[in-house]
């Protein structure tokens, strides 16, 4: 699995971590509140994904990502040594 672009996955990651079981009534608003609401969409990849949802008038952010090092992972580790 490749890792999501730094800001997007932090934002993901905050947005659904539940702290715990005891948690479930919260939980079953949230999935109320989801279900209720007009879908929000972030497309990661392909482009024509976010194309057919905006033509059905739905809210969605289309993100421009590919696999590192064009999905060698040799390459791609050998360039996560880089960033560290």
């Amino acid at each position: 699995m490749w890792p999501l672009p730094g800001r997007l996955s932090m934002r993901l990651m905050r947005s659904t971590v539940v702290s715990d079981q005891n948690d479930s009534p919260a939980i079953g608003r949230v999935c109320a509140e989801l279900l209720q609401s007009r879908p929000r969409v972030i497309n990661l990849g392909l482009a024509v994904f976010a194309t057919d949802l905006d033509a059905q008038d739905v809210d969605v952010v289309h993100v421009d990502w590919r696999p590192p090092a064009g999905g060698d992972e040799d390459l791609a580790r050998l360039l996560s040594m880089l960033a560290d």
